[in-house]
């Protein structure tokens, strides 16, 4: 009890002086406290049932971080140190990648030159048990938990493997490593004869900076002659990270952003520190709706620099900087002490969360009531909502039947059988097709019964129909044809797979190759069916084309 409301006590103070656009009085602090330490003590003396102190407390906390973003969280010693191994890139383990499913927990894929990689791990194989201990029905955090510990540590597994026979438990003795999780999954020259150097960029750890210089580095070595950095789903992370990435493309002692939380004193400003590799390649930098925060730090101030041409669709909108506090007894606090402003001077944050409707909601920003602010050239850019790109990319929209597809596991399933029937046949990452017989077969692997079909045309016209009953148009006439529409909507599975085979291709090539060659070779695979990737070329090859968007209106 004693040890709980000690965490309380401080992470109260915390967020209550955080929210706050002044520091609260302490005597306010302590009779809130006072009152929070008598409302627990009588629950736990006189409530009817048992009450579980650590659920009851961890509750309070996060109801009441819950009040002032999404981004200051409290975090108990069994979490904090899966943040860690996030910060750092690190932890202890096997080196792979598991998923929930069905009830049970599965390996997902095996990163290169780790102890599930040269112990033979594949896709697909179910963990059944661990040191002898059942893993049937446990949870993906019960099974990673199990699964991580001290580099040098064994570990006993026990593996079901698909499409491997009717007896197919597999026995398996691995030592724990150090993991690393590299920033930088993939670089390479794009396919074709334009000498263009492609760089993943999938997260912000304390090595980022380093595994980008010397990705940039060989490819320039290559011969590249432009490059793009590929921020799309980058969640962020590190903001000295972001700084060490732009350091590689602008002069050393260029500012990348401001911090200021609150108070005039608390602002910092962070400049590049390293000498560049390159700042005159053309460059340009693909994002989505999810790169955020280290990552738009990143597009954000290569565009106010009008360094590099952003492509893509807008960003996420997180201008939010977090610091973590250690909490007794292991637990850490992640808070937001401060907002970032990129070299124009805008603030992307995209939801202000000081300002809620009497429901307690929030809502983006609109960009009529954003504000303009000026590139290093003379561009326009606005603030709030995110960084606009230069050059919007049209993405398709996937059909619900790629959708289910994809998260029926059909897909994944026939990527592994087809492995496992040819396990010897490494295929061309440039090259590798689906062909029509293997086409056929991955329709024949899918069970019309078992495959689930959002049924969005059907649920719409039942509710014409008890719409049209209600305002009194049913009749004979009207009745025929609804008759005749749900004929035309009826779904047929193998039709419907011949119709969006186009877009099922690319999900099938990227599984495939990925069980032969890892992430790297899914990433590089999935380039060739990429319309940011189209779209990149066409401004990266076209002539002038670079210079005309980084040019101001009207010069």
């Amino acid at each position: 009890m004693k040890k709980l409301l000690q965490v309380v006590t401080i992470v109260i103070a915390a967020t209550i002086c955080a929210a706050a656009g002044t520091r609260s009085k302490k005597n306010s602090i302590s009779r809130n406290l006072d009152i929070f330490s008598s409302v627990f003590k009588e629950m736990q003396t006189f409530y009817v049932d048992t009450i579980d102190a650590d659920k009851a407390v961890t509750t309070a906390i996060n109801a009441m971080l819950a009040e002032l973003d999404p981004y200051t969280v409290y975090m108990p010693k069994n979490e904090t140190e899966e943040f860690r191994s996030m910060s750092t890139g690190e932890f202890g383990g096997i080196g792979s990648y598991i998923m929930q499913r069905n009830g049970n927990v599965y390996i997902s894929g095996p990163h290169r030159d780790t102890p599930a990689f040269r112990a033979g791990l594949r896709h697909g194989d179910l963990i059944v048990a661990i040191d002898g201990d059942t893993m049937l029905g446990k949870t993906h955090t019960e099974v990673s938990a199990r699964l991580k510990g001290d580099p040098g540590t064994k570990l006993h597994v026990s593996l079901r493997r698909p499409y491997a026979g009717a007896d197919s438990v597999i026995e398996v003795d691995m030592v724990r490593e150090k993991i690393r999780i590299p920033s930088v999954p993939y670089f390479g020259m794009l396919q074709g004869d334009d000498k263009v150097g492609y760089i993943s960029l999938t997260s912000y750890s304390e090595t980022t900076g380093d595994e980008v210089r010397k990705a940039l580095s060989s490819l320039l070595d290559d011969g590249a002659r432009s490059i793009v950095l590929d921020l799309r789903g980058n969640p962020g992370g590190l903001v000295e990270s972001a700084v060490k990435v732009v350091g590689n493309f602008v002069p050393k002692g260029t500012e990348v952003l401001r911090t200021r939380g609150r108070g005039v004193l608390n602002e910092k400003v962070y400049k590049t520190t390293g000498t560049a590799l390159d700042t005159k390649v053309p460059l340009a930098i693909l994002i989505d709706g999810e790169s955020a925060s280290a990552a738009e730090i990143t597009a954000g101030a290569l565009q106010d620099l009008d360094r590099a041409v952003v492509v893509g669709d807008r960003s996420y909108g997180k201008g939010l900087v977090q610091i973590t506090r250690d909490i007794p007894y292991e637990g850490s606090l992640k808070v937001t002490m401060a907002r970032y402003y990129i070299p124009s001077g805008r603030l992307i944050q995209a939801i202000d969360y000081s300002h809620r409707d009497e429901d307690g909601r929030v809502t983006r920003i609109p960009d009529s009531l954003t504000n303009e602010f000026r590139t290093a050239g003379g561009r326009i850019v606005r603030d709030g909502g995110g960084i606009t790109p230069d050059v919007k990319v049209d993405y398709p929209e996937a059909s619900r039947l790629t959708y289910n597809i994809v998260s029926g596991f059909w897909a994944f399933d026939f990527a592994n059988r087809y492995y496992a029937e040819h396990p010897d046949e490494m295929p061309d990452v440039s090259t590798f097709t689906i062909t029509d017989s293997v086409y056929e077969d991955f329709k024949r692997s899918i069970d019309p019964e078992r495959f689930r079909y959002d049924r969005v045309c059907e649920m719409m016209l039942d509710r014409l129909r008890q719409a049209a009953k209600i305002e009194g148009y049913e009749g004979d006439s009207l009745n025929a044809q609804f008759a005749v529409l749900e004929k035309m909507l009826k779904h047929s599975l193998s039709a419907d797979l011949d119709t969006h085979r186009k877009a099922i291709e690319p999900l099938l090539v990227r599984e495939i190759v990925e069980r032969y060659c890892q992430e790297p070779g899914r990433i590089a695979s999935s380039l060739r069916f990429d319309p940011g990737i189209d779209s990149v070329r066409s401004v990266l090859a076209t002539p002038g084309r670079v210079e005309e968007i980084l040019k101001p209106a009207g010069k």
